[in-house]
């Protein structure tokens, strides 16, 4: 048989099409999409309220691939890691990152998931995991919208057994059977594994149908897109309706660091990806984000700040200082807390809003990446991989 396209990576309107095709009410799209969003379905035999023909033609048309969980990590600080496992077998990580005012400006009790959006990376940032091993491919529509289901369908199955168990206290709200609020995951930050604007229309597909009310319901304003500075396609997201934040992975404030640690630089000097953020601020009219992070010796001297402060008026970013969590055989180094703090009243001094964001999940294998790589290379196969903490 050939490869089926997966349900989750159509539109509503494109959902419609096919049902008006078949001659079946436009109602049983709205059952459809209860069953694969609400519910969070993973199989059409389970979709009991729509008819056993229907179900059967959808199997025919469409698969409805899950993620398989080969690790869960948990550390002291709540942030959860999951390694799973793709249907050809690739590994992917995604991050659940606890309640921070820290992050991004919000100041709710929210949680974040840390989506991936490729196989690997092919832009090879000096001081991260993602890309040791190399690019594979993309990931597809249906795989990163997943992500977000299957955590969710994790969290739902630990509380309930947390529920069941002696002296356990009140479980939260079902995840995904009502408005944005009662979902598990209510924000998302496209940081993960890849380079997000590298795949651009998967990506895209994947944030309409998670933003959408039929869909994921996540807001707008509450997904933040992160780029190592794809300068067109910085351009294109401007013009997109969507009002996603965009996060710039800066990580040096002048074209001598950004080459040192940063390849991409060199194709898309900061020259070139400031302009592209000048025409996002204007068009979409949203604060960015800077990410910066801090590498001892590398970009954390005092003598960094006013060009960093210098690019943030320009675009009228904000500043994400970040704590390096050092990878297993790169040569980085998270710089002590006072150089840190240095650092952040330095820019704030300057009248420029920054936050700094402690290091979470420093007790896991938390650097973007770093859990996968660990796995391939010793050959993690299956949940409760003495790797993991499941």
């Amino acid at each position: 048989m050939a490869h089926l396209p997966d349900i989750k990576s159509l539109t509503q309107a494109q959902l419609a099409d096919h049902f008006k095709a078949w001659d079946q009410p436009n109602y049983r799209v709205s059952q459809l999409l209860d069953w694969l969003y609400a519910r969070r379905a993973t199989s059409f035999e389970e979709m009991s309220n729509l008819p056993k023909t229907l179900r059967a033609q959808l199997a025919e048309h469409f698969a409805l691939r899950t993620l398989t969980l080969v690790i869960r990590q948990g550390a002291a600080d709540e942030t959860c890691k999951f390694l799973w496992r793709l249907g050809d077998g690739a590994l992917i990580e995604s991050v659940v990152i606890p309640a921070n005012p820290a992050l991004y400006g919000e100041t709710s009790d929210r949680r974040t998931l840390c989506v991936s959006t490729q196989v690997g990376c092919a832009y090879g940032c000096r001081f991260c995991a993602s890309g040791l091993e190399g690019w594979r491919r993309n990931l597809t529509t249906d795989e990163i919208v997943e992500q977000c289901l299957a955590a969710e369908r994790w969290y739902e199955t630990d509380a309930t057994q947390s529920e069941r168990a002696p002296g356990a206290g009140a479980v939260e709200s079902s995840p995904g059977r009502g408005p944005e609020k009662d979902r598990w995951i209510n924000n998302l930050v496209i940081m993960g594994m890849g380079e997000p604007l590298a795949n651009y229309a998967n990506l895209l597909q994947a944030l309409r149908i998670l933003n959408a009310p039929w869909g994921g319901g996540i807001g707008a304003r509450k997904i933040t897109i992160s780029t190592s500075g794809l300068a067109p396609q910085i351009r294109q997201l401007a013009a997109e309706p969507h009002q996603f934040r965009l996060a710039i992975s800066l990580h040096g404030a002048t074209d001598v660091v950004r080459n040192q640690i940063m390849p991409i630089n060199r194709k898309y000097p900061l020259r070139e990806l400031i302009s592209a953020c000048e025409e996002y601020v204007s068009r979409q009219e949203r604060m960015i984000t800077f990410e910066y992070l801090l590498l001892a010796g590398v970009n954390d001297g005092l003598d960094q700040v006013m060009p960093l402060v210098d690019l943030a008026r320009r675009v009228r970013a904000r500043i994400n200082l970040i704590a390096y969590n050092p990878v297993v055989g790169l040569p980085y180094e998270r710089p002590t807390e006072a150089v840190q703090n240095a650092f952040l009243q330095a820019v704030e001094k300057q009248g420029i809003a920054a936050t700094l964001r402690r290091e979470k999940g420093g007790d896991i294998d938390a650097a973007c990446g770093q859990l996968r790589l660990k796995a391939e290379r010793q050959g993690a196969n299956s949940v409760g991989n003495p790797l993991g903490n499941p």
